[in-house]
C-alpha cells in the first residue's frame, strides 16, 4: 500500500473500501499527524484517539464480515467545536461557560457517521463561530500551515489548517458569512458553500431565523481537490448516491463550456468601509479569468450595484442570535471583546428593529439574486488580501475588529444572504508561498457545476 500521506481523500476512501487499507491503519496515521503537527498549528482543541481507534476497529470487523461499506467507510474526520459529537465536550470557543457534553450527535455528524466516517476530535473556532479567524480565549489559535504566524481564517479555521497540513484527508465546515470559503482560501484549499437547503440537515429547523430573516449558515466541504470536495458533498447530501462525483467525470468537466461569467470586484461593504484589493488579489483574479476564458467560457465585466443599507442590516441580523445565547448570569465579562460588544447591542435592540432588519435583508437577498442572475456565474476575488497575522483582529476594539473582517472578506457574506451556492478556488501561490484565489457564485442548484469549474481551474 502506498504512503497514506500521498493519497487524496477519494483515493484513501477507495483503498479503504477495497480492503487495501484498514480503518485502524488510516486512523493511526492521522492521529500520529495530529500528535506531530497540532502543537504548532492549534487545529484541534480535543482529540479523541481512543474512541477513534475503537470505532476504526469496529469498522474493520464489519468490513471483514462482508458488511457493505458506507460511502465514507473508515474515513477520519474532525468536527468544528460548534457541532455536537455524543459524549465529547462542545466548547463553542467561549470562556463564558463550561463545555457541554451532549448525549447525541448533531444531525450532520450523525449523517456522516452513518456513512462510515470516524471522528478524531473537535477543531478550533472563534467564539460562537462569529469571526473570519479562529482565535479565542480558551485554546491556542488555529495557525496557517503555509505560514504559522498567520491566521488560518475562520470560522472553520481549525478544520482548514488540519486538512491543509495533512492531519485530516478533508473536512466538513459550516458557513454563515464565509466560514468555509475564507479558511479554504487562506490555507490553499477548495471550499464549497452549498445553496440553502441543499444539505438536508441544515434546514431541519426551517429556512428563516426567529425574526424571519434568511437563514445564513449552511454546511460545506473543505478539501484539497474538487473530487475530494465532491465526495464529501455527496456524503453530506445523500450518502447512498455519488451524484457530485459522477458530475466530475473527466468528459463532463471538459465538456463544460460557454458559460456567461460576470466578473465583479464590487462589494456591498464599500458603502461604509474602504475596500482595497491587494496586487496579489488582482493577479489571482486575472489568472482565474484567463483559465476560464481558455476553457471556452464568456467573461465580461458585471455591472452590479449594492444597496447601501446592506452593512448595517446584515450586522443586525448576524448578531441577533447572541441575545439568546445561554450566558450564565454574571459571566458576560468572560466573553471576548467582539462577542461581548455584539451581545450588548443585541440584547439592547428592540424586537421590532430585528424584524425590520429581517424584512429588509430578505429584499436585499432578492435583489442579489436578480442582479447575479443575469449571468450563469459571477466571478469575484476570494479575499481582498493575504491572510493577516494572528491577533490582527483580536488586538482591536470590537468595531475595528469587525471592520477589518469585512475588509478582508468583502465578497462572502452576501452569498449567504442570497441563499445561493459559491466556491473558492486557489489560483495563485504568492512570492511568499501564500495562497490567493477566486470565488465563483452560481445559480440555485449549481453546486455540481461549481465543482466542475473548480476542477477546470485546478488544472490551470
Amino acid at each position: 500500500m502506498s504512503e497514506i500521506a500521498t493519497l487524496t481523500a477519494l483515493e484513501l476512501r477507495d483503498a479503504l473500501r477495497r480492503g487495501e487499507l484498514g480503518a485502524r491503519e488510516a486512523a493511526a496515521h492521522f492521529l500520529a499527524r495530529i500528535e506531530e503537527l497540532n502543537p504548532a498549528l492549534g487545529s484541534f482543541v480535543t482529540v479523541t484517539a481512543e474512541r477513534a481507534m475503537a470505532a476504526a476497529a469496529a469498522a474493520d470487523e464489519r468490513h471483514a464480515a462482508g458488511v457493505a461499506p458506507g460511502m465514507l467507510h473508515g474515513m477520519p474526520l474532525g468536527y468544528k467545536d460548534l457541532l455536537d459529537v455524543a459524549g465529547v465536550p462542545t466548547g463553542y470557543g467561549t470562556a463564558a461557560f463550561d463545555p457541554v457534553v451532549p448525549e447525541k450527535d448533531s444531525p450532520l455528524v450523525a449523517t456522516l457517521s452513518r456513512a462510515g466516517a470516524i471522528s478524531l476530535g473537535k477543531t478550533q473556532v472563534p467564539e460562537f463561530g462569529l469571526s473570519c479567524h479562529s482565535e479565542n480565549d480558551v485554546a491556542p489559535p488555529a495557525r496557517n500551515p503555509l505560514d504559522p504566524a498567520l491566521s488560518a481564517g475562520g470560522s472553520s479555521g481549525g478544520e482548514a489548517a488540519a486538512v491543509a497540513s495533512g492531519m485530516l484527508p478533508f473536512g466538513p465546515g459550516s458557513d454563515g458569512g464565509g466560514s468555509v470559503r475564507i479558511p479554504a482560501s487562506a490555507c490553499g484549499l477548495i471550499g464549497l458553500k452549498p445553496g440553502l437547503g441543499t444539505i438536508p440537515s441544515d434546514v431541519l429547523d426551517g429556512t428563516v431565523d426567529g425574526f424571519g430573516a434568511p437563514k445564513l449558515t449552511v454546511s460545506g466541504p473543505l478539501a484539497r481537490t474538487a473530487l475530494d470536495a465532491a465526495l464529501l458533498m455527496d456524503a453530506m447530501v445523500d450518502p447512498t448516491r455519488e451524484t457530485y462525483l459522477e458530475a466530475l467525470d473527466e468528459g463532463a468537466v471538459d465538456a463544460l463550456r460557454g458559460l456567461r461569467i460576470g466578473v465583479s470586484t464590487a462589494s456591498p461593504f464599500a458603502s461604509v468601509y474602504e475596500i482595497r484589493l491587494s496586487a496579489d488579489a488582482h493577479v489571482a483574479l486575472n489568472r482565474g479569468i484567463k483559465v476560464l476564458g481558455a476553457r471556452g467560457h464568456h467573461l465580461e465585466e458585471a455591472e452590479i450595484f449594492y444597496d447601501a443599507a446592506y452593512p448595517q442590516t446584515f450586522s443586525t441580523v448576524w448578531t441577533g442570535g447572541l441575545a439568546a445565547a445561554p450566558i450564565p448570569a454574571g459571566s458576560e465579562a468572560k466573553l471576548g471583546t467582539l462577542a461581548r460588544s455584539f451581545r450588548e447591542r443585541a440584547t439592547a435592540r428592540e424586537a421590532k428593529t430585528s424584524v425590520e432588519a429581517a424584512r429588509r435583508l430578505t429584499q436585499i437577498a432578492a435583489d442579489f439574486r436578480t442582479q447575479w442572475g443575469r449571468y450563469d456565474v459571477v466571478l469575484t476575488p476570494a479575499m481582498a488580501f493575504a491572510p493577516p497575522e494572528i491577533g490582527f483582529y483580536t488586538s482591536q476594539d470590537a468595531d475595528t475588529d469587525y471592520m477589518r473582517q469585512c475588509q478582508y472578506t468583502p465578497f462572502t457574506s452576501m452569498v449567504n444572504v442570497s441563499g445561493l451556492p459559491a466556491i473558492t478556488v486557489p489560483t495563485l501561490t504568492t512570492a511568499g508561498g501564500l495562497s490567493m484565489g477566486v470565488q465563483l457564485i452560481g445559480r440555485t442548484g449549481s453546486e455540481a457545476q461549481l465543482l466542475a469549474l473548480a476542477e477546470q481551474l485546478s488544472k490551470m
